[in-house]
């Protein structure tokens, strides 16, 4: 038995499971909510280390409310993150309100996405993506990290 780490997508405590318990009746050990019972959770400054650093593969989206593509990719996201949680944990991040964090990373064009693991950028991909493509991408980077 592996013991993984990942975070409560509501009060965004990290916490430790054993990895066969990661499903989602998997509840927060602070606040007792479902770990990914939020998804995809907004990604702030305050926690964003906290998400990046999941033993769990965690895709985030950076984006902005004016931009097109971006608007039109936000129901596949959410899709997709309904789909795949908790296996593959999902964050949305507004390029405006979260500066900091897009400059830190070299964002340059939206929507990016990048799959982080252990806050490690595991791949990264700009543009929007049909579901499928997303889909088959999500997999097999969470197929790597493994």
């Amino acid at each position: 038995m592996s013991l993984i780490t990942t975070y409560c997508s509501h009060c965004f405590t990290r916490n430790r499971l054993p990895d066969e318990k990661l499903d989602s009746n998997a509840k927060c050990g602070r606040c007792h909510a479902a770990l990914a019972g939020m998804s995809p959770v907004a990604g702030r400054a305050a926690q964003f280390d906290t998400l990046i650093n999941s033993d769990v593969p965690v895709v985030v989206d950076f984006w902005a409310s004016w931009c097109g593509p971006c608007l039109q990719f936000a129901p596949v996201f959410q899709e997709m993150a309904r789909e795949l949680e908790p296996q593959i944990r999902f964050v949305k991040l507004d390029t405006e309100q979260e500066a900091a964090i897009a400059s830190r990373y070299a964002i340059r064009s939206i929507p990016t996405l990048m799959v982080f693991r252990q806050g490690q950028v595991l791949a990264q991909r700009s543009g929007s993506l049909p579901k499928s493509l997303f889909k088959e991408w999500l997999l097999s980077v969470s197929a790597e990290a493994k």
